[in-house]
């Protein structure tokens, strides 16, 4: 699949400014790979959305909408009933944002928490917001560059006054720790049943480089780490929540349920539905 980098591949101005995108699709795509070069709001209008990131993930449909981080992600996109997706993307750099926190002097607290996406619920001040930037959109480049300045300083206020100033903060951390990241990443997205070469990309690292810093970590490869901590999850559904393996093969990775229980068994001796009734 396609390696798509935004905005760039996007019809809009290739500049540092904030901009603003209707993006619509009648297409639906799974887990595509995303290299998001500016911090990213995704104002979901129609269908639902998910996305990965290397230590968060959200999935989220129209009743929210997404803040994320530049950096690399995987985005799985949904049509509505309707067989729509609409989100309205609103893009801007961190020289932008930190323009606006000194000017606006957002406190300057620190936190252990760096994720790379937030969500929020839409309510009335949002949705006027989000109907101000398809506005704007209509209106010539020059003036849409002095006025999205102005509603990017808007959204950041009115999101710190709600919410916090975390998100400022994580959107502004550097973290190039390799070995953080994969921790991050493999740690963060334990059952979400990604491939090898989607995490890697997560990483922002080849697939030799990514399985070579894993072993470094973890003493084993990823593909027996993560059937052991998969097996390990579903040894703890069928004792802790009594489910049986019908219910769970697929939640735990496995694409059907004899290569499950053949897993199951070589890992504990016995098969889960011996196991469950123990």
């Amino acid at each position: 699949m396609k390696i798509i980098a935004l905005p760039d591949e996007l019809p809009i101005q290739k500049s540092d400014f904030v901009k603003v995108y209707d993006y619509q699709s009648d297409q639906e795509i799974t887990k595509q790979q995303i290299i998001l070069n500016q911090n990213t709001f995704s104002f979901l209008a129609e269908g639902t959305k998910d996305v990965f990131f290397d230590n968060s993930a959200w999935s989220i449909d129209n009743s929210h909408f997404l803040l994320m981080k530049a950096g690399h992600c995987l985005m799985t996109e949904k049509l509505s009933a309707g067989k729509n997706y609409r989100s309205i993307l609103l893009f801007f750099s961190n020289e932008t944002l930190l323009k606006i926190v000194k000017k606006t002097a957002v406190d300057q607290a620190e936190f252990s928490s760096k994720k790379s996406v937030y969500s929020f619920k839409y309510d009335d001040f949002i949705k006027r917001f989000v109907t101000s930037l398809l506005d704007i959109s209509k209106l010539t480049k020059t003036t849409q560059e002095k006025l999205l300045e102005v509603k990017l300083e808007e959204i950041i206020l009115y999101l710190t006054a709600i919410d916090g100033v975390e998100f400022v903060h994580a959107l502004l951390s550097n973290s190039n720790n390799s070995q953080q990241k994969i921790i991050q990443t493999v740690e963060n997205n334990l059952l979400n049943k990604l491939t090898i070469t989607e995490l890697a990309f997560l990483c922002n690292m080849s697939i030799s480089t990514f399985k070579r810093e894993f072993e470094k970590h973890y003493a084993e490869s990823p593909i027996k780490w993560f059937q052991n901590k998969r097996l390990e999850h579903a040894y703890f559904l069928l004792h802790q929540e009594h489910k049986n393996a019908s219910e769970i093969y697929y939640e735990v990775g496995y694409e059907n349920l004899s290569s499950f229980i053949q897993a199951y068994k070589s890992k504990y001796g016995i098969t889960p539905k011996q196991d469950g009734k123990s």
